[in-house]
């Protein structure tokens, strides 16, 4: 680490009052350095990260990092705060503070030496030692390994003692005893471990054996963090524990001899475990990165107390699904089903932006007779259009036609993981073949799932456990969920579903101007979420068919005009009034004005995120203002997906555009109203402004966010 973190790079006296201010003060030591291009560009990539987990950590620590296009090579930053900056850690606030900036193509060997100061920050040593350094030549020093923690803090009580401390050498004694003696120790439990090595051959006195996996988003603090903190609790508790860490520099797989001999597994991962089946059979714990970090003690604990009761995972990695990855074992069952549904609708939404554009593409070519053309197969000219025409809608007919089995058999795999595909998608074509519908792919996963994990939990003799993946899971899940969708719930969802068609088809004036309305409040609701992707499952439902229905197009049209005024109207009112806004949503405003005219309602988060109270309701006000009138104004759209791209397929689509710039004034002006009310965040121009106001005036009090 000789050439990432020098003295210029360390701040003694990190006086930022937050996270955003000290990660500028940082920041701006190492554009100072040449090593970052881009001060408000790096600044918004470090936001994005801490939205997505924060990054504080238990025990005064703060490691806010990001990779980033801005950065030209790796490098470490260091600020050390008497009052502590909040990085959103349990035990509160955090006096050491890390930024760790890499290059977006940072190499192996660099992200390997990030991940070795990751390990050091577990070892309470160090720590100690950065906190009494006196100078910023030694705190880099000892960041780089140069000196050890324990020549630290001797070196910084040999400068107090030169100041004229007459009890210096004394304290240098007692500072350097404990870390000697902690070395001492821990030399001394290794070779404790070491010699104990003979007694542990016994079989009955072996140590309990666990292996471990860790992977964070970024893979470059936590996931070395959480693996120095799992081997600590583990030679604390006389447990072997063996980590493979998943980060940004690659993987080196644990041997499978190691895996075998395991007694126990534990999971601490924000991001999918890579090759999740090597592990399959044993007593697992599955927790977030930062639980392996904060309480690895637990953590041993709980795969212990698993093992002792003989749990085991199934063979085909049949617990352990994508929803339970992505959560919190305390999750309620709503939450749990609302993540299944998004499983499904997630896997189904590439299949409908593939499938409508290929139709939209095919309609706008070869006519609105296109869908009446005979099989390409069959009559296919090169040098006519309406051949042309004729292949893309055939094409993105077939796509269509994946549409509901997509969705039940991913409903399904949230459930049950890969078990559950094969009846789910048995399921999905079955209410497609009886017109069940999107209602019945619904139905149809979430019983697939449900039949699978019911299989699963029956106990079953060893003998016959290879083949329950393979063959008696399939077999069985499919019978059942198939009598189910045939015999009892087919009929009465395919009714339910004819109903809500013949409803939608008969809304006209004011019923469908409401309809809009609603459909653009619920696509601004939560900007990509639960709401926003029922309403947009709702609009592909109808269009997914040969022949939608207008009102089916009409929805559409409403869905997606709505879905792109959140961040068309952020980066609007970031363009006019830009002093209500910090210099990283300036950024961020800039990117926004793609992702809204791409029809990418996730482009509004970041401001959402930062101030939901005045972005929320006055993005869901323009969308509903847009939704309403595009229905009032008849606009169709047979493509799902698009936005201005596809505004040539969109019927009416001038007076399409007025309903979206209507929205996009609406919410813009209302999110400049409502933040202009608001007394100036600190960090933001405003509040600078205020503040060298305040100063000339005299005033010593900061001015209140």
């Amino acid at each position: 680490m000789s050439e990432m973190i020098t003295a210029d790079l360390v701040d003694l006296d990190l006086s930022a009052e937050n996270k955003e201010a000290a990660a500028r003060a940082l920041a701006e030591r190492m554009v100072a350095k040449g090593r970052v291009t881009d001060l408000d560009g790096f600044l918004a990539d470090v936001a994005a990260r801490e939205a997505q987990m924060p990054t504080g950590l238990d025990g005064g620590i703060g490691i806010p990092h990001c990779r980033s296009e801005h950065v030209t090579e790796p490098t470490l930053a260091f600020g050390r705060s008497a009052a502590g900056i909040d990085f959103g850690a349990a035990d509160g606030p955090a006096d050491l503070i890390f930024l760790i900036a890499a290059p977006a193509g940072a190499d192996d060997a660099h992200l390997t030496i990030l991940s070795s100061l990751a390990r050091q920050l577990m070892n309470a040593e160090f720590t100690d030692a950065l906190r009494a350094v006196s100078d910023a030549e030694t705190a880099a020093a000892l960041v780089r390994g140069d000196v050890t923690p324990a020549e630290a803090v001797a070196g910084a009580a040999a400068e107090g003692a030169s100041a004229g401390d007459a009890s210096a050498t004394g304290a240098t004694d007692t500072a350097t005893a404990p870390a000697a003696a902690s070395a001492g120790a821990a030399a001394g439990s290794t070779t404790t471990g070491t010699t104990a090595a003979p007694e542990a051959e016994a079989p009955e006195e072996r140590p309990f054996r666990i292996v471990a996996v860790t992977s964070c988003p970024t893979g470059i603090a936590h996931t070395y963090m959480a693996a120095e903190s799992l081997e600590n609790a583990g030679r604390e508790a006389g447990v072997e524990v063996t980590v493979e860490t998943q980060g940004s520099a690659g993987f080196t797989r644990l041997d499978p001899a190691v895996i075998a001999a395991a007694d126990g597994v534990v999971f601490a991962h924000d991001v999918p475990v890579r090759e999740k089946d090597r592990f399959a059979g044993k007593p697992t714990v599955d927790v977030g990165v930062k639980a392996g970090i904060n309480r690895p003690a637990e953590l041993i604990s709980e795969v212990r107390a698993k093992a002792e009761r003989g749990e085991k995972t199934a063979p085909a990695g049949a617990t352990g699904t994508p929803v339970d990855r992505a959560g919190d074992s305390t999750e309620g069952y709503g939450t749990k089903l609302r993540k299944w549904l998004m499983s499904g609708v997630s896997y189904m939404v590439p299949f409908v932006a593939a499938g409508g554009l290929l139709i939209a593409v095919g309609f706008a070519i070869g006519g609105w007779t296109v869908n009446k053309a005979p099989s390409v197969m069959d009559h296919f000219v090169w040098t006519q259009s309406d051949s042309w025409g004729a292949l893309l809608f055939q094409i993105g007919g077939m796509a269509f036609n994946f549409l509901v089995p997509v969705l039940a058999g991913y409903i399904a795999y949230g459930m049950a993981d890969r078990p559950g595909l094969v009846p789910g998608f048995v399921g999905g074509a079955i209410s497609l073949s009886i017109n069940a519908g999107f209602l019945g792919g619904l139905a149809a996963g979430l019983i697939a799932g449900g039949v699978v994990l019911a299989i699963q939990r029956v106990r079953i003799p060893a003998a016959m456990r290879g083949i329950m993946p393979v063959v008696v899971i399939p077999l069985i899940s499919s019978a059942v969920v198939g009598f189910l969708m045939f015999v009892v719930i087919g009929k009465p969802i395919a009714a339910a579903q004819k109903g809500m068609t013949d409803w939608l088809n008969g809304l006209t004036g004011t019923n469908a101007v409401l309809l809009g309305a609603l459909l653009g409040l619920m696509m601004c609701f939560d900007l990509g979420g639960p709401v926003n992707k029922v309403a947009y499952t709702f609009a592909t439902a109808g269009i997914a068919v040969a022949s939608p229905s207008d009102s089916a197009m009409k929805i559409m049209a409403a869905v997606m005009a709505a879905g792109m005024v959140p961040p068309l109207a952020m980066a609007l009112a970031t363009t006019v009034r830009g002093k209500l806004f910090t210099p990283a949503e300036r950024e961020n405003g800039k990117a926004a004005w793609v992702l809204g005219a791409s029809f990418i309602s996730e482009g509004a988060i970041p401001f959402a995120a930062a101030d939901p109270l005045r972005v929320i309701p006055s993005a869901m006000v323009g969308g509903a203002v847009t939704g309403s009138l595009s229905m009032m104004f008849d606009a169709t759209l047979r493509a799902p997906h698009g936005g201005i791209f596809v505004v040539p397929l969109i019927g009416n689509p001038f007076f399409y555009l007025i309903a979206i710039a209507a929205g996009v004034c609406v919410s813009t002006a209302l999110v400049v109203v409502l933040k202009g009310m608001r007394k100036p965040a600190q960090g933001t121009p405003a509040a600078a402004s205020a503040e060298s106001a305040a100063g000339k005036k005299g005033s010593k009090q900061p001015v209140a966010a």
